[in-house]
């Protein structure tokens, strides 16, 4: 057995391809499922099964079609009421693809209805927890509903014990999320790769014999999960279609500063420091970059499935495109080019100051430092003096930022950037700090006693 991961960093989230040399099954696909094709064809093998863990919150699943593609059996769960064919699978059920054999473990906690499937090639186990069991950690309980929370958070902690006493000790673990996902509960372990015995050593949800304590410290320690997550069950219950990755043509001035004029969502891709420097009035900055921070920021701080219009060089747009089709947010238009002011030339550009932390020293007693992190960030520490209105809540609380000229700071300066010009936007007067929070203090900035 050859467990061959695909990777989306974008996302937090990993895609298995499990094989024996000839007929293999592929768990929690994404919805760019070329990539997965790849995968396939380099290993020479033949996909039998597509296999879903859970009706996901943090994504748009690309199982329905890679199954239609490959002509495979795609599992999902009896209980899921899903209206396109399937084949449904319940606890302790198995199904064999070559001389592998998956067979599906009851898991509820992230989801009522999740299975964690054990597959077995000899001798050789591997267990694949979706947003079960994770390195160190296990998948948030409250993504169903508020009332569920609780309700699934006691299942959840029985739930990944009994699938860490049906697998072998020596089992590779391999769960869908905990690399960066907002589906992670608590700190995950930072790990690459994890067996059932490291787990069960090491994980809390298997090392707390209080099942009630393990309950309140989860739900205590949940945190602010992107708000675009509402849409992506309801998107995979009904079956998505596949996704459009074509880069649109470019669009023609007049039109690109038509939609600035009309306050359309023009989203620049381009380093946010050379946003601050020049950028075309009314356009956000959200730096593509490595594309580890674009999709969620996005996805959470703009208002869901209003048309958007990318700027940047034709590989950001392209890369930004794939990453948005992730969660749903389908053919956005583009305007191309490394210089905005070039692409609409007749439109007017603004700017704002970047600055460090040395430079905050000498800001005005009567300037306001914004500070944009989570509130749970904030909570643990921050500036003395400074007011928390966290990014994915900036739109709708604009009258709650204070007058004046505001010095806007996060944890890296990314969300610091998108909400300088989200403010900008609005007409307020801000400085972008591009600095770690993390180097606040040693700059010479007071910190606020932590809130407990």
């Amino acid at each position: 057995m050859e467990v061959i991961t695909i990777e989306t960093p974008q996302l937090g989230d990993r895609t298995y391809l499990v094989h024996d040399g000839e007929v293999g099954l592929v768990i929690d696909p994404q919805r760019d499922t070329d990539r997965i094709d790849k995968a396939v064809s380099d290993a020479g093998v033949r996909i039998t099964h597509v296999a879903e863990t859970h009706i996901h919150n943090d994504y748009v699943t690309g199982g329905l079609q890679l199954a239609k593609d490959h002509g495979a059996a795609y599992l999902v769960n009896a209980a899921d009421d899903v209206p396109y064919s399937r084949q449904p699978i319940s606890d302790g059920e198995t199904v064999h693809a070559g001389k592998l054999t998956l067979k599906a473990v009851a898991t509820p906690g992230h989801t009522h209805h999740h299975l964690s499937y054990i597959v077995t090639d000899g001798d050789q186990q591997a267990v694949f927890s979706g947003g079960s069991l994770l390195y160190g950690s296990v998948g948030r309980t409250d993504l169903v509903s508020e009332e569920d929370t609780v309700p699934l958070t006691h299942p959840q902690y029985a739930s990944v014990r009994r699938l860490a006493q049906e697998a072998d000790k020596d089992a590779g673990l391999y769960p869908t999320h905990g690399f960066g996902s907002f589906c992670s509960s608590g700190p995950a372990s930072g790990a690459d790769s994890s067996t059932i015995g490291e787990q069960l050593r090491d994980n809390h949800a298997l090392t707390d014999p209080d099942e009630d304590h393990f309950v309140r410290e989860l739900i205590h320690n949940l945190t602010a999960y992107p708000s675009y997550y509402a849409h992506m069950a309801p998107i995979n219950m009904a079956g998505p279609t596949p996704p459009n990755l074509e880069v649109p043509g470019s669009l023609a001035a007049d039109e690109l500063q038509s939609r600035l004029e009309q306050g359309e969502w023009v989203v620049d891709l381009r380093n946010r420091v050379a946003f601050a420097n020049t950028h075309l009035s009314g356009s956000v900055s959200f730096e593509y970059g490595d594309g580890t921070k674009f999709t969620a920021f996005l996805g959470w701080g703009l208002p869901w499935n209003e048309q958007l219009t990318l700027v940047g060089e034709r590989r950001d747009v392209e890369n930004a495109i794939r990453d948005l089709s992730r969660i749903g947010i389908d053919n956005p238009d583009a305007a191309i080019g490394a210089a905005p002011e070039e692409l609409a030339p007749e439109a007017p550009v603004s700017s704002y100051d970047s600055v460090s932390w040395k430079e905050v020293q000498g800001k005005p007693e009567s300037d306001t430092i914004l500070d944009v992190r989570r509130s749970d960030e904030f909570e643990q520490s921050h500036i003395e003096g400074a007011v928390n209105v966290p990014l994915h809540d900036l739109l709708r609380r604009m009258d709650e930022v204070p007058a004046g000229r505001l010095w806007v700071h996060c944890g890296s300066g990314y969300r610091a950037s998108v909400a300088a010009s989200l403010l900008q936007r609005d007409g307020c007067n801000v400085v972008h700090i591009d600095a770690k929070f993390n180097d606040a203090e040693k700059s010479g900035l007071k910190l606020a006693e932590n809130q407990h």
